[in-house]
């Protein structure tokens, strides 16, 4: 590495065209030209009057190690010959009010445990990655990612089980999600941040994996865990907003560097957070090179990104005369599209497979459309009004469900507008909104059979899968970051049983092409019943590449049907597949006429069923 940061580095990061800022903004050791080693410090702080490194090396002594500007660019630099891997440091930025103030390294690999606040100085001998297969297999996919399964678990590292580090949860996470039959885990986020209750949603670091579980190689170790299992691993990332905290990217050097001066473009009242400044080119080059960072560094494979809404919409979460319209007159930040798409191209460029998933719960045009096209350029978008119409259905008691069936047809008004995930997340086993079990009514065996049904009906409906952790084996409390999930209901034949079903669920799906091959389009789904509201029946046929068809039909009631009517346009007989009630197969009966035939299909109460179709001569 360069001792000195060139002029072509710092050019990119001025303009917002860096994608590896990384590389020389932070701390990293070169070989000076004098023959020794030393740690070279760089830090955008373009209104401070002086910075200067200081540390565990120096005394923490603002006068020890001063820093110098490179030219007009707004970068300070200095080498420190006596910091060594692991010490403490931070920048002591004096502003131009003459005020000193001391910040952690916004491009700091590692931070200093909480509650303290320092970066720590790393450079570590490099891991061994052993995942080629797994990063070759992402770089040239046998099929697109819309085109392929994807059923995603969703973890929050330090509550799946308490007390657990990275190299801890490589032994014993990846082979539980691999038993599960799991595609992906997606991890809540890890960039380090200051407060547990935040559930790292409001960062300081973002190029720090959190050292509440441990170090960056150790996270690394657990997604090469992970690769080698043939699971891929996504992030939660979140590049709307960011902590107020002291030390971290607040007013940074004594002037609002990362975030916008105008309060009404520059903080989220709702949550109490900074929002990043778009406009800035340095804050595009921060950011974009983050994502790059963790897939190039950590070998992720790839990012949800979160509060895309917040971003898009200058007036989210704002009253009438809080926010400021964008310069055509209008309430989109035209900032955030551009930067997604800027998003999207880098990561394209410079890490090819790699996904980006957007948590997004309006209606914006195009989130998943390429930005050739006008589209922001993400892979694939949460469907956040699938996911509500269903709970807002689940909770009725069978008996409403009739009057409002709509909430399950609705869905497919707009179902292959975007490439879509069916997200059961995390958001929505807390604040009282009740687990996932919870929300059923009836008894305790309805309430299983029900969450069954609901799991059946999500991998029926066209869209990628996501299930947050405990919906597995049926967890009845609302998640709590700061307790382990409840794994002692395994003891309990219902909730192991339903883990079981998951695992069954899951092998099923990804060996079953017609749930996945055509989520994107009509040619991959068709209605067999889609107005029976009456009996809270629901029927589709998903197909394959090949034409092949899967029936799947539902009923929301405890009401069983000993023979319920499902027209076919061709003459077939049915096998079933699949069914969310244990017990004997009854026969299916088929009446074949001119036009094809009709099938007569025996129903269980809050029976899900699926059907594999063998067309007839």
């Amino acid at each position: 590495m360069n001792p000195y940061l060139d002029d072509n580095e710092l050019y990119l990061f001025n303009t917002g065209k860096s994608a590896y800022a990384y590389r020389a903004l932070g701390c990293h050791r070169v070989a000076m030209p004098e023959g020794y080693e030393a740690f070279r410090f760089a830090v955008w702080a373009p209104d401070a009057r002086a910075v200067s490194v200081v540390g565990s090396f120096n005394g923490w002594n603002p006068r020890a190690d001063p820093m110098t500007p490179c030219g007009t660019t707004g970068v300070w630099q200095a080498h420190v010959g006596i910091a060594r891997h692991g010490n403490l440091y931070k920048y002591a930025i004096m502003t131009k009010k003459g005020e000193l103030i001391y910040k952690a390294d916004p491009y700091a690999f590692f931070s200093e445990p909480r509650p303290e606040t320092a970066s720590v100085v790393w450079d570590p001998i490099p891991f061994k990655w052993t995942d080629d297969a797994h990063m070759a297999a992402r770089r040239r996919p046998a099929r697109p990612p819309r085109e392929a399964p994807m059923s995603i678990y969703e973890v929050h590292l330090g509550s799946w089980r308490e007390g657990r580090d990275y190299a801890q949860l490589a032994a014993e996470l990846v082979d539980y999600v691999a038993d599960l039959g799991y595609t992906h885990v997606e991890f809540m986020p890890v960039c380090e941040y200051p407060l547990d209750d935040s559930w790292g949603y409001q960062v300081t670091g973002y190029y720090a994996v959190t050292s509440r579980y441990g170090t960056p190689e150790q996270f690394k170790l657990l997604v090469n865990a992970f690769h080698r299992a043939g699971i891929g691993v996504l992030l939660d990332w979140v590049p709307a907003h960011f902590t107020k905290d002291a030390h971290g990217l607040r007013r940074f050097d004594g002037s609002a560097l990362y975030e916008h001066p105008d309060p009404r473009r520059g903080e989220q009242p709702d949550w109490g957070t900074m929002l990043f400044d778009l406009e800035k080119s340095e804050v595009r080059s921060f950011l974009i090179s983050n994502a790059v960072y963790f897939f190039k560094e950590f070998h992720i494979d790839g990012l949800r990104v979160d509060a895309v809404s917040c971003m898009l919409y200058l007036d989210y979460g704002r009253r009438e005369g809080e926010w400021v319209p964008n310069a055509e007159g209008g309430h989109e930040n035209l900032a955030a599209v551009e930067f997604f798409r800027a998003l999207s191209r880098a990561v394209g460029r410079e890490c090819p497979g790699s996904l980006l998933i957007a948590e997004e719960s309006t209606a914006f045009p195009l989130v998943t459309a390429p930005p050739e096209d006008g589209g922001l350029g993400f892979n694939f978008k949460w469907n956040m009004g699938w996911m509500n119409d269903t709970l807002s259905y689940c909770k009725l008691d069978s008996y409403f469900r009739k009057f409002n069936h709509d909430k399950l047809t609705f869905s497919m008004c707009y179902a292959f507008s975007e490439n879509y995930i069916l997200p059961f997340s995390h958001d929505e086993v807390v604040h009282m909104k009740n687990s996932l079990i919870g929300r059923f009514p009836g008894t305790y065996d309805e309430m299983f059979a029900q969450l069954r049904l609901l799991y059946m009906y999500q991998y029926a409906h066209p869209g990628k899968k996501l299930l947050f952790m405990g919906g597995e084996f049926g967890q009845f409390a609302e998640w709590n970051f700061r307790r382990s999930l409840d794994w002692m209901l395994l003891d309990f034949p219902q909730h192991a049983a339903l883990r079981e079903f998951v695992k069954a669920l899951n092998l099923f799906y990804k060996s079953e092409p017609a749930l996945y091959e055509r989520d994107d389009g009509w040619e991959g789904f068709e209605w067999r019943s889609a107005d029976d509201s009456a009996h809270s029946v629901l029927a589709f046929c998903r197909r394959d590449d090949a034409g092949r068809e899967l029936l799947c039909i539902f009923n929301f009631t405890p009401v069983p049907h000993g023979a319920y009517p499902i027209r076919l346009p061709y003459r077939a007989k049915l096998r079933r597949a699949m069914s969310s009630v244990e017990g004997p197969e009854a026969p299916v009966s088929v009446a074949e006429d001119a036009g094809g035939c009709t099938a007569r299909i025996p129903l269980a109460g809050y029976e899900a069923a699926w059907y594999k179709i063998d067309l007839l001569p």
